[in-house]
């Protein structure tokens, strides 16, 4: 059975995730930072505690799967919200660390396992925040620009030994980190009548898109960052007066 190994897998993305790839018949391997998160359907799942941004922890993790995992999905992530004129180094730091530094180690260290074998593949979480940037997010956009950089560097070094790295890049999702910016319905509608497909994405448009990446069916596809955000970031010439 191939073995899924996914950061941030008990909240959000990283669950709905899961979920898919226990669906699609993937053994399902976790890393979040603490079992009380876990909901109910995955409890069957292998869990393991720790943080992206600690090299002993992702090494712990990938040692005791018993496997070399056939897919990776680095989903872990943060965001927080400042302006950039008060942002301390060790919050620009910290966003980097998690969003670029962990994922970038997480599948340098299971690259080192799939090497071997011929064979996996790894999908990176970017967003369209690292895409078009947004005013009071500080390091995000250029943790994600950066995550979809490093995408095609591994898709160039680890393409031609048999794997095969790319990136899904979700936009703007009713869900999982961005959970309370829907709190307030106008924001809603404001949102949701800017995106040309004129709704939010869920978890699962998300999941659904990583595990086509995943999958045989895009076994040609290698170095791309996928956009999942209903034709949000092509639009910006429809907000101009003519």
């Amino acid at each position: 059975m191939a073995l899924a190994f996914i950061t941030g897998g008990t909240v959000g993305l990283g669950a709905e995730t899961a979920r898919r790839a226990l669906a699609a018949g993937y053994e399902v391997a976790v890393l979040d930072l603490s079992s009380d998160r876990v909901p109910e359907d995955l409890k069957g799942v292998q869990f393991f505690e720790g943080d992206v941004t600690r090299e002993e922890t992702v090494t712990a993790a990938l040692d005791g799967m018993g496997a070399v995992p056939d897919l990776v999905v680095n989903n872990a992530g943060i965001v927080t919200f400042m302006p950039l004129i008060e942002t301390t180094q060790a919050d620009f730091e910290r966003v980097i660390a998690i969003n670029l530094t962990g994922a970038v180690s997480v599948s340098r260290l299971a690259a080192e396992r799939m090497i071997p074998r011929g064979s996996g593949s790894i999908v990176n979480i970017t967003s369209t925040g690292g895409i078009c940037t947004s005013p009071g997010t500080h390091a995000y956009a250029a943790a994600k620009r950066g995550l979809a950089a490093m995408t095609e560097l591994m898709a160039q070094e680890w393409g031609p030994l048999g794997l095969r790295i790319n990136a899904v890049a979700p936009g703007m999702i009713h869900g999982g980190m961005s959970t309370t910016v829907y709190d307030d319905p106008e924001v809603v509608e404001r949102r949701r009548t800017g995106v040309p497909s004129r709704r939010l994405g869920t978890e699962s448009d998300i999941a659904e898109a990583v595990m086509w990446l995943a999958s045989d069916a895009a076994s040609y596809v290698n170095g791309h960052e996928l956009v999942v955000d209903g034709g949000l970031t092509k639009n910006m010439m429809s907000m101009i007066p003519r």
